[in-house]
């Protein structure tokens, strides 16, 4: 409470010293000469093209291009350019859900499971306490998880069912922790409540109402257009830029990061934000959901700016605040397919920008464009935001080429994999992340994962990477074994921890219809055991009862005992005659009781 008592009174200070700066300000003027600044920029970073919008008070006051939006065909960028607004998404999530909580549906601060039963997070504590405002503002204490969704073919429905997966990294509100599955899940929840898709919700309620005609939700149907931006990435080593795979697949991840627009229907979004959710006089938000998001819940960073010029940095719900030299500025940024943005105001001073961008390699220069356009515009000291920016991003630049020359330092030459290139080959799968294939192709391995497909070279033992590829990456695999001596599991880094993908058994043996051929009882030397199914699995009439899991070739492992192995026989016509208990190097045999 104190913390957001500091903000709210942080907000009244700048008030009266910044409402007058917005009153007669001339912004052509302020920028005039900007367009050689904006150049100089785009051929120092090696950047094709951008595009800047300024509202001030209720009317967008300057809309530009600068450079191309295609490169291979020399097609400028204009104000009415598309481009994926990526997280700049999640504030018209966040307001449909504050729509939802004008109408009673939801509260921000009581725990979700009260109006959506079915949701789960990872314990049951989580589950009874995790509220909105928690989601949306990443204070969960469940990091990004990125890569579940990244490239993946999940629905909402089936992102929404793997929060119960996602182990926490901190405390509930104990820290600040950007999750873009709990905006995809709270899109989902706007469904349950309204009985509309997320899309038709927002359209409806927000692109509608705020004349946002060209505004859509897929960059596929945004490449049906003919105005839109194309990303661009330095191959590597190389100043030569090359075009950027586009992101489509946005279906189940929409709410975080789909949808797609231009500086001047974005412009009506920022006019209504500034203007305490009122457009052309009409109330679209209600004001009292505009104050809940830009209310600060999570500190966003642990030290201030480095250079002091902006600090105070705490995140609302889909909202960034801070002090920019003493004036209060709300944005967010957005990055998704090599397209980068932001879209941010000050209000106290009724002065937004927009800002985006299409070269992968250049995430600083957002940072300092817009802030260089907040000193022009609001008559501020400047400051060198380029030529600081440019020369951390040269001096990390050549740090990465240094590194990439070096040989593998934990790597142990002359060794070899514990088992034949064939015994890798499987489906894998982690019940958050989904499936991951591991193919044999020329020799090689190959690894498939959501959209990535790339060769694996031997590194030394049991561990394979892939090639340090420009656009996914580098990937890293280390197989384990397990009691048996089989290949078993792939351990990756990626996100935040360590992530274990399981081998898949043999799919017969989760066929339920076999399953139940193997139920029965079975005897050795006059005592008998009974295999029984239910709930999907195979039991055997121990004390306690001892679980089957599949394994392979008719063969389960205990579940209670991962050293032994339960193998059945069957006869000519599928049925069942006996099953074989492994343990320890020594097998005795069960008949099938008549």
């Amino acid at each position: 409470m104190k913390v957001r008592l500091h903000y709210y009174l942080l907000g009244l200070l700048l008030v009266g010293a910044s409402q007058a700066n917005a009153q007669k300000l001339d912004v052509r003027k302020r920028l005039s000469g900007f367009d050689k600044t904006v150049g100089q920029m785009l051929k120092e970073w090696n950047v094709p093209g951008c595009g800047i919008a300024v509202v001030v008070k209720d009317k967008l006051v300057f809309a530009q291009g600068y450079g191309f939006r295609d490169l291979e065909k020399k097609l400028p960028v204009t104000p009415t350019t598309l481009f994926p607004i990526a997280s700049n998404t999640k504030l018209f999530t966040a307001s449909a859900v504050g729509l939802l909580v004008e109408e009673g549906k939801l509260d921000w601060d009581q725990p979700v499971k009260k109006y959506v039963p079915q949701i789960q997070f990872y314990n049951d504590d989580l589950t009874a306490n995790i509220t909105m405002r928690d989601m949306l503002s990443h204070r969960t204490g469940m990091s990004r998880h990125d890569r579940i969704w990244s490239g993946s073919s999940f629905s909402r429905q089936e992102l929404f069912d793997r929060l119960k997966y996602l182990e926490p990294s901190l405390p509930l509100r104990q820290g600040y922790l950007y999750n873009n599955m709990m905006y995809a899940a709270a899109g989902h929840i706007v469904e349950l409540l309204s009985g509309q898709t997320w899309e038709e919700y927002v359209r409806t309620k927000f692109f509608v109402p705020l004349g946002m005609s060209r505004t859509i939700f897929s960059s596929v149907d945004m490449q049906q257009q003919p105005d839109f931006l194309t990303a661009y990435y330095e191959k590597r080593d190389t100043t030569t830029l090359a075009p950027y795979p586009f992101y489509t697949r946005q279906q189940g991840v929409g709410p975080a990061g789909a949808i797609v627009s231009d500086l001047n229907d974005m412009s009506h979004w920022l006019i209504m934000q500034m203007h305490g959710g009122k457009f052309n006089g009409k109330v679209v938000v209600p004001n009292s959901v505009i104050r809940a998001t830009l209310q600060p819940a999570a500190l966003a960073a642990t030290v201030p700016d480095k250079y002091y010029e902006e600090i105070n940095s705490m995140y609302g719900m889909a909202r960034y605040t801070s002090s920019y030299k003493g004036h209060y500025r709300t944005q967010h940024g957005g990055s998704i397919g090599g397209i980068y943005s932001q879209v941010s105001f000050m209000p106290n001073d009724s002065v937004g920008v927009i800002v985006f961008m299409n070269g992968v390699h250049a995430r600083p220069m957002l940072d300092g464009l817009v802030n260089t356009v907040y000193d022009r515009v609001m008559g501020l000291e400047a400051t060198p935001w380029n030529e600081r920016n440019l020369k951390n991003y040269r001096l990390a630049k050549a740090t990465a080429r240094a590194a990439r020359r070096k040989p593998g330092t934990d790597r142990v030459l002359n060794t070899q994999p514990s088992h034949a290139l064939a015994d890798y080959v499987g489906q894998y799968e982690d019940p958050a992340y989904g499936v991951l294939q591991i193919s044999q192709e020329a020799g090689k391995l190959r690894f498939t994962f959501n959209d990535k497909s790339l060769p694996l070279e031997h590194y030394h033992y049991d561990r394979f990477t892939s090639a340090n590829d420009e656009v996914f990456g580098q990937w890293s695999f280390t197989f384990g074994s397990d009691a048996q001596g089989n290949i078993s599991q792939a351990r990756i880094s990626m996100d935040e921890k360590e992530v274990v993908f399981v081998k898949k058994a043999d799919a017969r043996l989760q066929d339920p219809g076999f399953l139940k051929t193997l139920a029965g009882q079975y005897e050795l030397n006059g005592s008998t055991m009974n295999v029984a199914f239910g709930n999907k699995e195979l039991t055997m009439s121990t004390s306690p009862l001892t679980h089957l899991d599949a394994y392979k070739n008719n063969t389960f492992r205990m579940r209670e005992f991962s050293d032994r192995t339960v193998q059945f026989a069957l006869d000519a016509s599928g049925n069942p005659t006996g099953f074989n208990v492994t343990q320890n190097g020594i097998t005795v045999q069960y008949s099938r009781k008549k």
